[in-house]
């Protein structure tokens, strides 16, 4: 298994790769770099006179750059991708790229936080430059500002018993590790098969801690400006509440907005074409070897 398989193994890469209908000479988007899995795949498909953007703010991420003439990794969120693509002089592009899971090497790095397996700081941040951790989350917020995390982020509805139990503990003990939260968790949590509760609840945490939800809203809104006529956006999904905002915005091309008829002929004008009426699953053969990307959901319009 090569470094970058180590690191993160793409999901559904061969189906992302002819979803975005690679032209030769054209200029592409991976907002989400990770391993550089899909970045190569793009790759293999331009000739040398297209070019190949990626975003990843993760500084291990960034250590997986190659070198190559056409390509080139801007260590920032991609919420800032039309910033950093006009500071590159690019105005459009041909196919924007988004694999919103979380690596394999940010679940298996004990350090990281991301993971209730190991004991470790909870921490849990994407940039590590930033100064909001996973513990001053579950250490500060309000009772009812963790609910609102736990119902809104995991759908889960015992987010006020959830909620309780941390504040409880935290009088008597500060959380600072992972295996705090979880003893923490202890009175909520079954008696066995507690993987699937403890994973929504690190979850909303690790989304909270990151303002994925509202970072996501915020490169969406962006794409579509940012794509030439004919140009494909293709998004990987992992959980409802990222499908159900990426699914809405590409029927009516704004995340918190809906399309209206004009005022005059009364048609909707609708902003993409659907390529995927339904999402794009992976195989059994793909879960099989890789179990993360069983929850994974691809979806792809066209700017018409």
């Amino acid at each position: 298994m090569s470094a970058t398989q180590t690191y993160h193994i793409s999901v559904m890469l061969k189906e992302s790769i002819e979803y975005l209908n690679i032209i030769p000479n054209g200029i592409y988007v991976d907002a989400t770099f990770g391993g550089g899995g899909h970045a190569r795949a793009i790759l293999n498909q331009l000739s040398d006179k297209g070019r190949l953007f990626a975003f990843d703010q993760d500084k291990d991420a960034q250590k997986n750059v190659f070198q190559d003439k056409r390509f080139t990794l801007i260590p920032h969120n991609f919420s800032y991708i039309t910033q950093w693509l006009h500071y590159y002089g690019i105005e459009q592009v041909n196919g924007i790229l988004a694999d919103l899971g979380v690596s394999l090497h940010q679940f298996s790095a004990p350090e990281r936080g991301f993971s209730y397996r190991y004991n470790a700081p909870l921490d849990m941040r994407m940039n590590q430059n930033q100064n909001i951790t996973a513990s001053d989350v579950v250490n500060n917020y309000s009772q009812q500002q963790l609910e609102k995390m736990f119902y809104e982020y995991a759908d889960l509805k015992n987010a006020k018993k959830i909620a309780y139990h941390i504040l409880q503990y935290r009088f008597d003990k500060k959380i600072e590790t992972t295996f705090d939260l979880v003893n923490a968790l202890q009175p909520v949590l079954p008696k066995t098969n507690d993987y699937p509760i403890l994973s929504k609840i690190f979850q909303a945490i690790r989304i909270e801690v990151n303002k994925e939800i509202d970072n996501l809203k915020s490169f969406l809104n962006q794409t579509y400006t940012l794509l030439a006529p004919g140009g494909r956006l293709v998004i990987l999904t992992y959980h409802s509440l990222e499908d159900k905002i990426v699914k809405h915005f590409m029927v009516h091309g704004h995340t918190d907005k809906e399309l209206q008829p004009d005022p005059i002929y009364g048609k909707i004008v609708y902003p993409f074409r659907l390529l995927t009426k339904k999402a794009v699953l992976p195989t059994p053969e793909e879960i099989s070897k890789n179990p993360q990307s069983r929850s994974a959901k691809l979806r792809c319009v066209e700017k018409i």
